[in-house]
C-alpha cells in the first residue's frame, strides 16, 4: 500500500494501467489529448506489478485498472473519469492539481 501511495504522488496525474487494456488506453488518450503528461505504470510490465494491482483492489479499485490518481488522490477508474469529464469537472480538477496550465 505504501508503494502505491508513493507511486501515486510522483506526478500531478498518475495512471495505473495494463498495456493490453482497451479502457486503460482510452483514459490515457483522453488525458494526453487534454495536454496532461501523466506518469503511467503498466502493471503487466513492471516488477511486482501484481502486488501493486492487489493493493489497488484493496483501495477499492474494481476493476483494478485503470486506476487514476489526480493530485495524489484516487479518482477511480474509467467510469469515474468519464463521469467527471461529462459533467465538466475533470478539467478544473486537473488545473487545481497543476496538471494543466490553461
Amino acid at each position: 500500500m505504501d508503494r502505491v501511495t508513493k507511486m501515486a504522488s510522483e506526478r500531478a496525474v498518475v495512471i495505473f494501467s495494463k498495456s493490453s487494456c482497451c479502457m486503460c488506453h482510452t483514459i490515457k488518450t483522453l488525458l494526453c489529448d487534454f495536454g496532461v503528461n501523466p506518469a503511467v505504470h503498466e502493471l503487466d510490465e513492471i516488477p511486482r506489478g501484481r502486488d501493486v494491482e492487489q493493493a489497488l483492489s484493496r483501495l477499492g479499485c474494481n476493476p483494478s485498472v485503470p486506476a487514476v490518481f489526480i493530485g495524489g488522490e484516487l479518482v477511480g477508474g474509467a467510469n469515474e473519469v468519464m463521469s467527471l469529464h461529462l459533467n465538466r469537472s475533470l478539467i478544473p480538477m486537473l488545473k487545481r492539481a497543476g496538471a494543466l496550465w490553461v
